[in-house]
């Protein structure tokens, strides 16, 4: 009994010191700027490499009394968690700014949890231990909001309005719609009716967010994540869509070749690079990609 005891003592210091070694994990090497990866609080965000943005736009912000006053109400039944980049500009913004109301609000921070992604083409927007998987994080910041164990509601990289008023609206009347509704309804389409169910609505996506999407790379960023999570044939179907939404932007055609390309479909990929020289011939990328494309 005495060994039993002694080896469940050993084994939980163990897992407290890995826990305690793996959060602000920092990322140093050597002609790369520092990062933070997987699990971080805010003495993380106060470390050396990050202080200077984080402690400028930490105290810079003024937050919105009137609005915290009826935040702070209802905010405290809610767990959060933050989805963030040490390098991401938006995050830099953003993420000093969240932790100036929630403190503000007297929001137990215990109740928050950050992850720091990557920003590594091999790991691009993914954590060490994969806490981002199926969660649909495309863009950082998001700030994910749940209440009994499930998604409320999230805001993503940037408010609507400011972070205080969505807030607001996510924990009072949850009317609250964040950015990329086009991601946020594709992914929603794959989730429950997989690859042919998106074959089958691209036509019906493309005629309702026509003119609604505010620019190409909103598809095109959600399309590499699915391509860098082995989601391939998905991220073909995604850069589809993202020609016809924006047919008259040469870079939609690289993307969904290059992606046909690199998955063994050079024919249909090479038809698509001529399609869009047709339309822009004098397109010195397009050319070159063409190049490349039957060299492989």
């Amino acid at each position: 009994m005495k060994t039993n005891i002694t080896t469940i003592i050993i084994t939980l210091v163990l897992a407290i010191q890995i826990n305690a070694q793996t959060l602000n994990q920092e990322i140093i090497k050597d002609g790369d700027t520092p990062y933070l990866l997987g699990k971080i609080d805010k003495s993380g965000l106060k470390g050396d490499n990050y202080t200077s943005w984080f402690s400028k736009n930490y105290e810079d912000y003024e937050v919105d009394e009137a609005t915290i006053m009826a935040l702070e109400l209802n905010l405290k039944e809610y767990q959060i968690t933050l989805f963030m980049g040490t390098w991401c500009g938006d995050s830099k913004q953003e993420v000093p700014r969240f932790y100036k109301i929630l403190e503000a609000c007297n929001f137990p921070l215990d109740q928050l949890t950050v992850i720091a992604l990557s920003s590594k083409p091999y790991m691009y927007k993914q954590s060490p231990n994969h806490e981002e998987v199926g969660l649909n994080i495309h863009r950082v910041p998001t700030f994910i909001f749940y209440k009994d164990r499930k998604e409320v509601n999230r805001i993503v990289e940037h408010p609507v309005e400011t972070l205080e008023k969505d807030m607001l609206k996510i924990v009072t009347t949850n009317d609250y719609e964040s950015n990329y509704q086009i991601v946020t309804k594709v992914n929603r389409i794959l989730k429950e009716d997989g690859l042919n169910g998106l074959k089958k609505q691209s036509k019906k996506l493309t005629k309702t967010f026509d003119g609604k999407v505010a620019s190409m790379f909103e598809l095109n960023t959600y399309g590499r994540i699915l391509y860098s999570t082995n989601r391939s044939e998905e991220a073909i179907e995604v850069f589809k869509l993202n020609t016809n939404l924006f047919p008259d932007n040469p870079r939609t055609y690289m993307s969904l070749a290059n992606t046909l390309g690199i998955n063994g479909h050079s024919k249909k990929a090479i038809v698509v690079i001529e399609k869009a020289i047709k339309l822009f011939p004098d397109n010195k990328d397009l050319v070159e990609n063409l190049e490349t494309l039957k060299t492989r």
